[in-house]
């Protein structure tokens, strides 16, 4: 399955031979022993390093559904006539799916995976960078995308990448990549990070966005063995990073029940790790539950909110 995709995911490769995670667990550790591949948090994928990175194909079979249930949450942080900016990305592209149905909207993209979601909603307007095709991931890079991003104010970037630690932040392989990512940071006034949990601890070559600057990750349930990950999302969260888990069993940000398979999960419990909150012990920020992405009040105070926020940071 990895020679065939790149990448897998240790829940679908306990699916498909019908076994425990655990069990797969145990079999990618040998296959890795003999060189076959290399182990990733969640998966395994082809031997090669901090430099490599795999295209399109091999990652959009990685994580689909935690993919899903990710973009679903994430669609909801997004409100009627925003202007806003979307990387490149298999969990991206999910996500402008969805924002396929929000009126008035605004999306600024260097990716024609996003932008092809996207053409036939006519009541989004869709602007695109210039720059120079790199095809393995559908993405426009280099100069002209950084220098078509000049001067450009969003409210929310949002961002995918290779990896996320709270050491570094979010990181890619590419160098081209990360560099029109760093551009699409700065015209933001939010940077929501999308990651499953599979990228959670996996440190790449090149930065992207540091800890510092993300202001909210959504992300999926990591499995109940994985300590590493649960460890990784308390780290992020110390650091002031709102946390939201998608996940089965919970309503959606604006208090309405999600499809079943596609249900953000409201709270999610960190095996071995305490919580934090405001004032509080540690001082970090509390991890956020779907619902507490949306805030109850009107409009004004959102916005009120929202600025004051911004003058704390």
């Amino acid at each position: 399955m990895v020679r065939a995709n790149g990448a897998v995911s240790l829940r679908e490769l306990a699916r498909v031979v019908q076994t425990s995670e655990v069990t797969v667990r145990r079999d990618v550790r040998a296959l890795e022993a003999e060189g076959l591949l290399d182990r990733r948090h969640g998966g395994a994928v082809l031997p090669g390093g901090f430099t490599r990175e795999s295209g399109f194909p091999q990652k959009s079979h990685l994580a689909t559904a935690e993919k899903t249930a990710i973009a679903d949450l994430a669609a909801g942080l997004v409100e009627e006539g925003e202007a806003i900016v979307v990387g490149a990305g298999t969990t991206t592209q999910e996500l402008a799916r969805r924002l396929a149905r929000v009126p008035g909207l605004t999306v600024v993209t260097n990716s024609l995976l996003v932008a092809q979601a996207l053409a036939h909603a006519n009541r989004v307007e869709v602007v695109m960078t210039g720059g120079t095709l790199r095809g393995s991931n559908y993405a426009l890079v280099g100069s002209g995308a950084e220098q078509s991003l000049q001067g450009l104010r969003v409210s929310r970037a949002f961002l995918s990448g290779s990896g996320l630690t709270a050491e570094r932040g979010l990181s890619t392989s590419n160098m081209l990549s990360a560099s029109v990512d760093r551009a699409l940071v700065q015209a933001a006034a939010e940077v929501v990070v999308l990651a499953d949990h599979t990228k959670l601890g996996t440190d790449t070559m090149f930065q992207t966005v540091p800890t510092d600057v993300i202001t909210r990750l959504v992300t999926d349930e990591p499995p109940q063995h994985d300590d590493r990950a649960a460890t990784e999302l308390q780290a992020l969260a110390d650091q002031g990073v709102q946390i939201a888990v998608a996940g089965p069993g919970a309503v959606g940000p604006g208090g309405d029940a999600v499809p079943p398979g596609r249900q953000p999960r409201r709270d999610m419990p960190l095996p071995g790790q305490r919580r934090t909150h405001p004032g509080g012990p540690g001082g970090g920020a509390p991890l956020r539950s779907a619902g507490s992405l949306a805030d109850q009040s009107g409009p004004a105070e959102r916005e009120r909110a929202r600025v004051a926020d911004l003058r704390r940071r």
